[in-house]
């Protein structure tokens, strides 16, 4: 490719912000995910390793075929919803979810009555879903002061300054401060026989109808209406005209695959993908594809070395892998809640969908998201079946 045929500076440097938010920002709450699910070691890091082999390699592909940016990322809300899990259902049931979760947006992609039949699930309750599941990761937050004030109330400090001078790297500013401190006080390792290179460790899948329903379609569901449906609206904001179907059955594809290795689910990118799709990154729009590219890349040479990446988060203390949870999902945890506000007549179905989920309750071995949709959707049937006396 001749120099002139080169991306400009502004779209390398725009793919190297893209990777290091969306991997920085929140690998933690995806070791969280795997420890909570009863991940070793090595099963954690085949993970995050699948989870970027996966956002990199079809999104350099699909972004090259399609001629548009298109910008990949683990689902954060999924990993959120798998790291609140209290079922103790193992990694091999969990990685089960994963296929199921996979498949359903397979489908999705697939038949599109099944994708406008999802568009109609009400956002309010969708967002009141996810916010029950990121509030406790943000409550621990706080949970740390009494035991470790300095590293808490530093690590919130960094984050507030830093949202307010450049909010993108607020997180990224968070990972370097919790790293210096527990490098002064010793604390930063790597959990033994950790290697240089990402790992793949592939696991039999185990299908329970408690997982199906605690865990496979919640995520499938939090997966495509806080990830697939925003992502693409960012492609048809940037002038893009995305082929929603094809998008989601790739992802869904890669997510079914990529499951016994531990991928719980690749999606579209949403905030990350605004900082690869607009002018800024790329001046011509017909060749902006050419960072979604770039992106693919970087994030294969993450894979390449997420042993001792992901390695430095497993072997974090539990406290400040609770703060830097809590501060990543702050701003997710904002979107959700003005979400599930937006609309006063279903505030009612929402706020119970909310505290539902919040709770943790688990009953007859079900998990507590599913509980949430159940009574935002039953609140929402009495308010439109049920007329008020006069």
């Amino acid at each position: 490719m001749s120099s002139s045929r080169l991306p400009p500076p502004a779209s390398f440097s725009a793919a190297a912000v893209a990777t290091v938010i969306g991997f920085g920002g929140t690998v933690a709450l995806i070791v969280q995910a795997g420890q909570t699910l009863g991940a070793s070691p090595a099963q954690i890091i085949s993970m995050v390793t699948a989870l970027c082999l996966g956002i990199g390699l079809p999104g350099a592909v699909l972004s090259w075929r399609l001629k548009m940016p298109v910008v990949l990322a683990w689902s954060t809300p999924g990993a959120a919803l798998l790291a609140a899990s209290t079922l103790g259902l193992g990694w091999s049931t969990a990685v089960g979810a994963f296929v199921l979760a996979g498949l359903l947006m397979v489908l999705t992609g697939l038949v599109p009555a099944l994708g406008r039949l999802a568009e109609r699930i009400p956002a309010a309750i969708a967002s009141a879903m996810l916010a029950g599941v990121l509030l406790p990761f943000c409550l621990r937050l706080f949970l740390v002061f009494p035991t470790d004030m300095a590293l808490a109330a530093g690590l919130l400090a960094v984050f507030l300054i830093m949202r307010r001078v450049a909010a993108a790297w607020a997180l990224p500013a968070v990972l370097v401060a919790a790293f210096a401190v527990l490098a002064l006080r010793g604390l930063v390792g790597l959990p033994a026989g950790t290697g240089l290179f990402g790992e793949l460790s592939p696991v039999m899948p185990a299908f329970d109808w408690k997982a199906a329903i605690s865990l496979a379609l919640p995520l499938y569901l939090v997966t495509l209406a806080s990830q697939n449906l925003p992502g693409l609206v960012v492609l048809r904001a940037a002038g893009y005209a995305p082929p929603a179907g094809k998008l989601i059955f790739w992802g869904g594809l890669t997510s079914t695959l990529l499951a016994p290795f531990g991928a719980h689910g690749v999606n579209l990118a949403a905030i990350t993908a605004a900082l690869c799709t607009g002018p800024e990154a790329h001046p011509d729009p017909d060749r902006r594809w050419t960072v979604g590219v770039l992106y693919g890349l970087f994030y294969l040479v993450v894979a390449l070395f997420a042993a001792p990446l992901a390695g430095l988060f497993i072997a974090m203390p539990t406290g400040a892998l609770a703060v830097i949870t809590g501060l990543a999902l702050i701003a997710p945890l904002t979107g959700s809640l003005g979400g599930m506000m937006g609309v006063v007549e279903d505030r009612e179905a929402a706020v119970l969908t909310f505290a539902a989920t919040a709770s943790g309750v688990a009953l007859f071995g079900v998990g507590s998201a599913f509980w949430g949709l159940a009574v935002g959707f039953v609140a929402l049937a009495a308010r439109r079946w049920i007329r008020p006396r006069p």
